[in-house]
């Protein structure tokens, strides 16, 4: 039988041991260590993994052959985790220290030797573990996709190692200039950072992937694994390096944190530690390269990351006019009132299942068909919006415009054009530009959307908060409605300082004649934190996700 003998102190220490003895306990107790000690080796690798413990003691006085099998069922864990392995033997069996350090062993100490010797061995393990950054706290590992701990995620991918079946894919994301961060701003905001960057993780997780997990690792590196097709690793990948690039707001200011990703997919027979062990190597690489942002290893032939055949995709999908537009509410908070939507483009890829705008457009840049595939998801939304039933009648149409489209000379003509022969009227349109995009040459833009606004057009900046042009693109361009990002709404309820933030984006837009709308509510809590601040609009998944013209029509007439 096992059993788990605990004693109060200040690190965990894992001890495995035939005996389990009240005097090893009690020794490494009074050393200073809090001791979980199994009484033999079922289970071992989980069962150090739950513990927490940067150093493990292996009890191997007297049944040599049991501890080399003991050590070899940890020596895997032990490598890729960073721990320390110490390991008991008694004085005349020197010839198995070989077969030790072969199984995994970091450190042993040959006995009888005083109480001072093992305590002063395990002190010893610990400064090891210390130096490769393996002792820290680690709580117990929670099984599920929001909150897993470097040994929950271990246990994750041992289970759906085993279960068979699906492909498993591990990404390994570490934010570089962190350190910097910590320095120049102190603990407390690189850990507001992390946050951050673990909500960006999750949030394209959520998006893209049907069965992911993501956790912390180790200072900051995530994982994030998923039972998915290999394949949309890459888009995954890319989604991410852009997200987590984007300014963080921490300290009170702008914060940069660059990113590398190493990608491997699952092999046959792998273990978590081997398929770990990969994962790092792909990042070691990654970080290595001056030029790579994302390395993958995988099975052969999968070297290259899926966008370019999705670029070739999606021309064919272009063809044939696969690329459908469906509409996401926008609320006014004080009546709860629908009062628009925005146009939104999904594509259902056969093989990668639905797929955004944010992707698309990835995708088509590579195929230099940006300009195609935004005059496409233009022309369809306001076709389908000229069509809707007279109960929708009312509702403004916003569309987005992308930083090529205004680049082209004659766009605004081409555009009021467009809108013209779709029937639908300009005055209940909204052009919405994006905060992220880079214009080129501001003064043009400004004098685009002065056209598009003298002809009756609204215009509105979305995904405000997100690139580094806030300011000028406020000072510069004809605005409506100021459209906050959704992780910054998001944000308000987090730390006071997060709420801070997006007051004071309500305000510089109200004192600017602006109305605002908050995007990707999701709680009541976000929608009454908004409302207190004088958000105007909302849309999110707290009122609907993106629908077709039906659905929208059924959603208005039951609200």
């Amino acid at each position: 039988m096992n059993t788990e003998r605990r004693s109060t102190g200040a690190a965990p220490l894992f001890l495995l041991s035939a005996h389990a003895s009240d005097e090893l306990v009690e020794l490494a107790a009074s050393g200073g260590w809090r001791v979980i000690a199994a009484a033999h080796a079922e289970d071992v690798e989980r069962r150090f993994l739950a513990s927490g413990a940067a150093v493990a003691l292996i009890d191997a006085r007297g049944t040599i052959e049991a501890g080399i099998d003991a050590t070899r069922a940890l020596g895997e864990t032990v490598a890729t985790t960073g721990a320390a392995l110490l390991v008991l033997v008694e004085r005349g069996d020197d010839g198995a220290i070989g077969q030790l350090f072969e199984a995994g062993a970091t450190h042993f100490l040959a006995t009888p030797g005083t109480s001072a010797e093992i305590v002063q061995a395990l002190r010893f393990a610990a400064r090891y573990a210390e130096r490769i950054g393996a002792i820290r706290s680690v709580p117990a590992p929670v099984v599920g996709p929001d909150s897993l701990s470097s040994a929950g995620a271990r246990r994750w991918l041992e289970r759906a190692l085993g279960s068979g079946g699906e492909p498993i894919t591990v990404l390994l994301i570490a934010l570089t200039r962190f350190d910097l961060v910590n320095a120049t701003y102190g603990r407390s905001a690189g850990d507001e950072l992390l946050a951050i960057a673990r909500r960006r993780i999750e949030d394209v997780a959520g998006e893209l992937l049907s069965d992911a997990i993501v956790a912390r690792m180790s200072g900051a590196e995530f994982l994030l694994a998923a039972r998915d097709p290999e394949a949309r690793a890459g888009l995954v990948a890319e989604r991410l390096v852009a997200e987590l690039a984007r300014p963080y707001a921490v300290a009170e200011m702008p914060v940069m944190a660059g990113v590398r990703i190493g990608v491997v997919a699952a092999e046959r027979d792998d273990r978590a530690g081997s398929l770990l062990r990969r994962a790092s190597q792909a990042l070691a690489e990654a970080k290595a390269s001056d030029s790579t942002t994302i390395r993958r290893i995988g099975d052969a032939g999968s070297n290259g990351l899926p966008i370019e055949k999705l670029a070739i995709d999606l021309r064919h999908a272009l063809d044939r006019d696969e690329i459908e537009v469906l509409f996401q509410p926008q609320v006014a908070i004080a009546s709860s009132a629908i009062i628009g939507v925005e146009a939104l483009a999904r594509w259902d890829h056969g093989r990668l299942g639905m797929l955004g705008a944010e992707t698309l457009f990835a995708a088509a840049e590579r195929a230099d068909l940006a300009i195609a595939l935004s005059d496409r998801i233009q022309a369809k939304a306001l076709t389908a919006a000229a069509r809707w039933p007279a109960l929708l009648g009312g509702l403004r149409l916003s569309i987005n415009l992308t930083a090529a489209d205004i680049a082209r000379p004659g766009f605004a003509d081409l555009f009021l054009d467009r809108v013209d022969t779709s029937g639908f009227p300009r005055r209940r349109l909204t052009v919405e530009i994006t905060e992220s995009g880079l214009i080129d040459d501001l003064a043009a833009a400004a004098g685009l959307l002065a056209m598009l606004r003298g002809a009756g057009c609204r215009v509105a900046i979305d995904d405000f908060g997100t690139g580094y042009s806030s300011l000028a693109y406020l000072k510069a361009l004809p605005l409506d409605y100021l459209k906050i990002d959704k992780h910054l709404a998001q944000d308000i309820a987090g730390t006071p300082r997060d709420r801070v933030v997006v007051r004071s984006v309500i305000e510089m837009a109200r004192s600017l004649g602006l109305a605002v709308i908050a995007e990707g509510v999701e709680t009541p809590e976000q929608l009454d934190l908004l409302a207190k601040e004088g958000c105007n609009y909302y849309q999110g998944f707290l009122c609907a996700e993106a629908l077709s013209s039906e659905a929208l029509a059924a959603l208005v007439a039951g609200a």
